[in-house]
């Protein structure tokens, strides 16, 4: 009976994301899902535009004298500590409504607007050089 209930649930929660009106969001638990839903939108965005900056490094790369970092590594060094700065900027943020119904909503929109600007900034390195 369990399994059944849990195959149930399983189904039904693509069925609740794809009936999600974000235009219109009423309720809180509506709006957190909304933000997240946002923030994984923003994240697809930052995936490709990291994926362009990689292959400019490796083109910069091809030009690196000897003793220099490569710009493939530099590249992925930068990335990771940008994620952790933007998940602990962003917990930050969240610590106002601690506890709270808006708790998500806040982190998720601070992950979204991080992660925007960090695509923008990967997109200038891949089309700069």
């Amino acid at each position: 009976m369990r399994v059944f209930a849990f195959s149930l649930a399983c189904m039904a929660a693509p069925l609740a994301a794809a009936d999600l009106d974000c235009e219109n969001a009423m309720t809180q638990l509506d709006m957190n899902r909304c933000a997240h839903q946002a923030y994984l939108l923003a994240d697809e965005d930052l995936n490709l535009a990291y994926k362009m900056a990689k292959d400019m490094a490796r083109v910069a790369d091809e030009y690196l004298e000897e003793g220099q970092e490569p710009a493939v590594i530099i590249l992925r060094d930068a990335q990771r500590a940008w994620i952790t700065f933007r998940d602990k900027a962003c917990e930050l943020e969240s610590t106002m409504f601690r506890g709270g119904s808006m708790a998500p909503l806040i982190y998720s929109s601070c992950l979204e607007r991080e992660t925007r600007a960090r695509t923008d900034s990967l997109r200038f390195y891949a089309e700069v050089n």
